[in-house]
């Protein structure tokens, strides 16, 4: 029987804590059954392993995120928008590295259908409107604006920027304000042209 106290929900936020004290990868039942003063087999009636509490982290983390993220947009429209959202990204993985680890995580589609991960997509698609962006030119940027916070921030994150005299804060407003004007000059007709050539 599970020890009064323990829920899924609390070792999810244990789980988390811990992933940003020690990182994502390190996350196991054992330690997470340690910080609660039970053994191991105690929170089996809760998570199956390591993985699903990684995964429980991912959910949380999405949430959380979220969250974050709308409150940011609230008001907001265009560059201010976007500045705002991508600050809230780099922000989370500067407070809670692991939690942010954890948003990468592939989720199985009944998992994912269930947490927070849409609201993300559809945040940025409401961004992008603001760019006057249609399909399928909103889910390339979509894309290309996930791939550029996730990679600076990841560089950043592995310390990638520390042994340059260009601050790290710098070179984030440059990548905002270059993404502000691919956004509002976004090539279009590609996918046309191509479809011309077919035979």
């Amino acid at each position: 029987m599970a020890r009064a106290g323990v829920t899924v929900e609390r070792l999810a936020e244990a789980a988390a804590e811990l992933a940003d004290e020690v990182g994502l990868a390190n996350v196991t039942v054992s330690e997470v059954a340690r910080r609660f003063g039970v053994k191991d087999a105690s929170l089996y009636s809760h998570i199956r392993n390591a993985h699903e509490l990684r995964v429980r982290v991912a959910v949380l983390a999405l949430a959380e995120l979220a969250d974050r993220g709308a409150a940011a947009l609230a008001g907001r429209a265009g560059k201010d928008a976007l500045v705002a959202f991508a600050n809230v990204y780099r922000d989370y993985a500067k407070e809670h590295p692991g939690r942010y680890a954890a948003t990468q995580v592939e989720l199985d589609p009944e998992t994912a259908k269930a947490s927070a991960a849409r609201r993300h997509s559809d945040m940025t698609r409401a961004i992008l409107r603001g760019y006057a962006l249609a399909e399928p030119d909103q889910t390339d940027a979509v894309r290309l604006l996930g791939s550029v916070f996730h990679g600076f921030v990841s560089l950043e994150q592995a310390g990638g920027f520390r042994h340059h005299p260009r601050g790290a804060d710098e070179s984030w407003s440059r990548v905002l304000d270059t993404l502000d004007v691919a956004l509002r000059s976004w090539p279009t007709g590609a996918d046309d042209a191509d479809a011309s050539r077919t035979p």
